[in-house]
């Protein structure tokens, strides 16, 4: 209970949380055991009620919880024997992306995703997972290794945008951006890219420019954050819940216009609050995913990456 974090529509959600954990310590009584059994179901049934029916901006909310698995948490719990590959071979090492090499439910891939951090430190190490050109220049070599060793690629977008900083503009955050979307669409082995929080501006689409895009139910996607929109339009923080909702950022929305392929369910209450369920759903799609795109030919597969996206222009 103590290092729960509840949004601001959580707040039913929270006192029956702190009535339970009250319950839990002052007794073990049977009566105590069938109050706290009542009162976990009511629980549940304001849980199902709440995430059933999310406004956009509720999910910017979800979407950006602290508690949400980050890329480092996907490596961890589904890859074995990774083994991270660091630097751009031209400037810097970039700790805003993470990549490396590592078997999947046995299969060799390479894996790549922002990572945001989960606390103070682990946030400043990681740029809020914001990258710089090395790291999207990192992303790139990674995916010309995979190209190489014909292995498929996984990419787990969580990011607000690309780092907006001076010097970031000076080392060519554009053609870096640019270079990497123009890498996802040439190569020639599956890409999955999965939207597991945040998806924002090119410096998600540096990743996402795959076969198959999948968003989990809460993620978010979007060419501007809601407030970013809101400061440019109506230069005011109170407008971002309209915001939120004009952008059509949500999975549902990007699914109906054919910019996503598929949603991933997330557990009732949101992969922060069941964080190994949320990653195995995510694993059971990529797996489905990967056996299907591997019995295409890689000509193949590149034309319909290329054809995906052009497709989306026609909108």
């Amino acid at each position: 209970m103590s290092n729960a974090i509840f949004l601001d529509f959580e707040k039913t959600i929270a006192e029956y949380e702190g009535h339970i954990e009250e319950l839990r310590r002052s007794s073990e009584n049977v009566n105590v055991l069938e109050e706290i059994t009542i009162l976990e179901e009511k629980r549940k049934k304001e849980l199902s009620l709440i995430y059933t029916d999310l406004t956009p901006w509720q999910k910017v909310q979800v979407a950006r919880h602290p508690n949400r698995p980050h890329a480092q948490d996907y490596i961890k719990n589904l890859i074995e024997d990774f083994t991270p590959l660091a630097g751009d071979r031209n400037f810097a090492e970039d700790k805003a992306i993470i990549g490396g090499i590592g078997r999947f439910r046995g299969q060799s891939v390479v894996i790549m995703g922002t990572e945001k951090g989960h606390d103070t430190e682990s946030r400043l190490k990681h740029n809020f997972g914001m990258a710089k050109p090395e790291g999207y220049r990192k992303a790139q070599r990674l995916m010309r290794l995979a190209e190489q060793f014909n292995l498929p690629i996984i990419t787990l977008v969580d990011t607000s945008g690309a780092f907006p900083g001076k010097e970031a503009e000076e080392r060519g955050q554009a053609e870096a951006i640019a270079r990497s979307i123009d890498i996802c669409l040439d190569i020639k082995v599956p890409l999955i890219s999965i939207i597991i929080g945040e998806g924002g501006s090119g410096g998600a689409i540096a990743l996402a420019a795959a076969n198959s895009i999948f968003m989990l139910e809460h993620s978010i996607y979007s060419v501007i954050s809601p407030e970013g929109c809101a400061s440019i339009l109506w230069r005011s923080s109170e407008m971002n819940k309209i915001a939120a909702k004009a952008l059509k950022i949500t999975a549902q929305d990007l699914k109906e216009l054919k910019i996503i392929d598929d949603i991933i369910p997330e557990p009732i209450g949101g992969a922060h609050r069941f964080p190994t369920e949320a990653m195995t759903t995510v694993a059971n799609r990529i797996e489905k995913e990967l056996t299907d795109l591997q019995k295409i030919e890689s000509g193949i597969l590149k034309q319909m990456r290329a054809d995906k996206f052009l497709e989306m222009t026609r909108l």
